[in-house]
């Protein structure tokens, strides 16, 4: 074979392990592009969401079902102009809400009474200092049936009715129908505000039907003739009546002027306790709920702002 020949078939095959080899390479680096494009998506996937969940700052709110519905509706604008934080609300009554306050498992407690000593001594034992902000103004209202003849009672009244002294309607001057007593749960700021207020920290009649929230009384008041309860104002709608109460110095409706007045006997602050001065995330909320704009969401939801 001549050296031209064996010129020709080295050529030949240096050039096809030349090709081979590219082959190869190109398959590689084809193989890591797929495999480091699937495992980058993979990380800004797991990036996006730890980013998300460092963001976000947690406020927990429990309480009183009275002031559940402002709460819902000051968190839910809250969080529309504050993207980080997270505002979760629970009801429960205003004795869970503060309970719940004094094991450190919340930062808001909503309270439509005012916490008691011993629940401050439980507090401060457990480093915890309570601290009231009053956001609004509510009156607690009597409501019976619209064919109810009453249109007003007097807190005398209203005492022998829920002690039981006094069981049917005509005892008063009414129909011939036994009265249908409707309360609130014992965790229920409600329940305690009345119980003080009206009952002078007398007991319940045996005879009351507890209700397990505000709701509940209202639709057995409207579809029972016989029935009374007592709720928070802004739970009041067309489908039962709110009775005047009757003072010495005259019959009052809870009414803005009235309560504001301190005319209206059965009128309350409602408030929040946190653990100091507010500060931080939670006094950033507690801003927004005394602003103007978290003041005008009180009265829409209808109770009565602190100015």
């Amino acid at each position: 074979m001549t050296p031209k020949k064996n010129y020709m078939i080295i050529a030949t095959i240096s050039v096809l392990v030349i090709l081979i080899a590219l082959v190869f390479v190109f398959e590689q680096n084809d193989t890591q592009n797929t495999d480091n494009s699937l495992s980058i998506e993979e990380q800004n996937n797991v990036d996006i969401y730890d980013n998300d969940a460092e963001i976000k700052n947690e406020i927990f709110i429990k309480g009183s079902d009275t002031i559940l519905p402002v709460s819902i509706a000051e968190s839910e604008a809250f969080m529309k102009l504050n993207s980080q934080d997270e505002v979760i609300v629970i009801g429960g009554g205003s004795s869970l809400g503060i309970a719940s306050f004094i094991e450190g498992e919340i930062e808001i407690a909503m309270a439509s009474r005012k916490i008691k000593d011993s629940e401050i001594e439980s507090a401060m034992e457990k480093g915890i200092n309570p601290v009231e902000t009053v956001i609004g103004w509510d009156g607690i209202a009597v409501i019976v049936n619209k064919k109810n003849t009453f249109d007003s009672l007097t807190i005398e009244q209203l005492k022998k009715i829920y002690t039981g002294e006094v069981s049917n309607w005509k005892e008063l001057g009414g129909e011939d129908e036994e009265i249908e007593v409707l309360v609130r749960d014992t965790s229920s700021g409600t329940y305690a505000f009345f119980k003080e207020h009206v009952l002078e920290d007398e007991e319940y009649t045996s005879e009351a039907v507890t209700e397990p929230n505000t709701e509940a009384i209202v639709e057995t008041v409207a579809s029972d003739s016989s029935a009374i309860g007592y709720i928070g104002l802004a739970y009041a709608d067309s489908s039962v009546k709110m009775l005047g109460l009757e003072t010495t110095e005259g019959t009052f409706h809870p009414e803005q002027e009235s309560i504001l007045k301190g005319e209206y006997p059965l009128a309350r602050p409602l408030q929040y306790y946190t653990d100091g001065e507010p500060d931080g995330e939670v006094g950033d909320y507690i801003d927004f709920v005394l602003s103007d704009l978290g003041q005008s969401i009180i009265k829409e939801i209808g109770y009565l702002p602190i100015n």
